[in-house]
């Protein structure tokens, strides 16, 4: 099981609970909850950048172009 999958479940898991707890009329739990199972979806996004990261860079993309000239925008003066 990867770390994405991890962060996802965790994340699923604790908003549920959290659902539970603001069904219970417990507030400050229910907001504990609801942001750590935030928090854990943002792990899961930044795990799946990571291995989106680290397949780019075993394939050699750099992610730099290297410009043919149609996106360089020249500056001219109208002098």
């Amino acid at each position: 099981m990867n770390w994405e999958r991890l962060w996802i479940i965790a994340s699923l898991l604790l908003l549920i609970v959290a659902a539970i707890l603001l069904w219970w009329n417990n507030l400050s739990a229910a907001f504990v909850t609801a942001a750590l199972g935030a928090c854990a979806w943002f792990l899961s996004y930044r795990a799946q950048l990571r291995g989106k990261l680290a397949e780019r860079e075993e394939s050699g993309e750099d992610g730099v172009s290297t410009g043919s000239g149609s996106d360089r925008v020249e500056n001219q003066d109208d002098n």
